[in-house]
């Protein structure tokens, strides 16, 4: 297992046909697909609020629509399997630059605007894997973490860029929600011209764009795990902070603002240190620091005065969110004990649909748990999970790269 993964390293190094040229393109595609998905998620709850005045009961509804695109992602692809890695990432930014300008100028009522939804969802979920298979293409031995860093680095700046553009565009120049979307459809479909110039990869035969072998076991249950903790995190999280503390929205909007900015150079760093000190360090730097994220959301009233406990609860989530990105871990983990380099981008596409599985699931369990027990039982599973997180790092091992020595 350890030989075939150190093959498959360097066979993915010594296979490279992308140039630094495609390397600027596909950073350039990240930061226009980071700008255009921040427009979105900085105006779209108000777009649905103002426009349909829905309930709480058809604000659940959504969620089938946004998040059964990444559940059905691996079967997706798969109709398309005549495509490349390159070529699909650029179909899925058109499918979101369509889905949003749908959403934006053609949602004459609220079912409608569920399948353009649905449309959009699908795009971003089917450019989602492909971001870290595309991405490790570029990188040379050890320095696929700082490759996946930069990139991601790349992303949340110019996702910093695209909130700041709508507080501008809505406080200034007259904005209007399809004026927004617009904007965001424009970087959707920039992000598909600079993936579609550069140079394309071959496609895979179409029996291998179903990858499940009991060799990525170990991954699957990784992504089982991202997938419950991911929900917990953009489910409930900002709901503690709505419901308990009573804060506003523009709360929760000043802390993703802040937790992008550090991420600025968070991401590259903690690439740097996946290539370093490897994927089992940080998984498990990862699974410890959400046990004291999740008894921080939980029990931090409990414990503080009304002030600090507040504190606590913020800079929980301002952890939680900057933890998210070590998906990158996993994906390099993944790389590492690919028996076949082809099988990378299909196996965290599967991984996706593993993951969201799952994440619908706790999203329903926990609902109910939080209006039966109370919402520090929700956290309380949370970090279970991450104990479990914990003692799976420990499995986590990758095969030892040859170190090049030069004569």
């Amino acid at each position: 297992m350890q030989h075939a993964g150190s093959a498959v390293i360097q066979a993915v190094s010594s296979h490279r046909h992308s140039g630094a040229g495609d390397l600027v393109r596909f950073t350039a595609a990240m930061a226009l697909f980071g700008f255009a998905q921040s427009v979105v998620n900085a105006v779209f709850n108000n777009f649905l609020s103002e426009t349909f005045s829905i309930s709480d009961f058809a604000r659940g509804m959504l969620e089938l629509p946004r998040e059964m695109p990444g559940f059905l992602v691996v079967f997706i692809s798969a109709l398309f399997f005549f495509l490349s890695s390159r070529r699909l990432a650029a179909m899925a930014n058109l499918l979101a630059a369509a889905g949003i300008i749908l959403i934006g100028f053609f949602s004459s009522g609220f079912t409608p605007m569920l399948l353009w939804l649905f449309i959009f969802s699908t795009g971003l979920h089917l450019f989602l894997p492909l971001i870290s298979g595309i991405g490790m293409e570029f990188a040379r031995e050890r320095e696929t973490g700082s490759i996946l860093g930069r990139l991601n680095g790349a992303m949340n700046f110019a996702a910093i860029l695209g909130s700041f553009a709508v507080f501008l565009g809505f406080r200034f120049f007259g904005f209007t929600f399809g004026i927004a979307f617009a904007v965001a459809a424009a970087g959707f479909l920039l992000a598909s011209a600079f993936l579609v110039s550069m140079k394309p990869d071959r496609p895979l035969p179409a029996m291998g764009r179903f990858t499940l072998r009991r060799e990525y076991r170990l991954y699957y249950w990784l992504s089982i795990l991202f997938g419950t903790r991911k929900q917990l995190f953009i489910t409930f999280a900002p709901w503690v902070l709505v419901t308990v503390f009573h804060k506003p929205t523009e709360t929760v909007a000043t802390l993703l603002t802040l937790g992008g900015i550090i991420g600025i150079a968070f991401y590259p760093l903690l690439g740097r240190a996946i290539d370093r000190i490897g994927e089992r360090a940080i998984l498990t730097g990862e699974a410890v620091l959400l046990v004291f994220v999740c008894l921080g959301y939980g029990f931090s009233r409990s414990v503080f005065p009304e002030g600090a406990a507040f504190i606590v609860a913020a800079s929980c989530f301002v952890v939680d969110q900057l933890l998210m990105s070590v998906g990158m871990a996993r994906a390099t983990y993944l790389q590492k004990i690919a028996l076949r380099p082809e099988e990378v981008s299909r196996t965290l596409a599967m991984g996706v649909t593993i993951d969201h599985l799952f994440s619908i699931a706790i999203a329903l369990v926990s609902g109910l748990v939080w209006n039966r027990l109370g919402y520090q039982y929700v956290f309380l599973i949370g970090a279970a999970i991450a104990m479990v997180n914990l003692v799976t790092a420990s499995f986590v091992k990758t095969p030892e790269v040859p170190t090049r020595v030069t004569p």
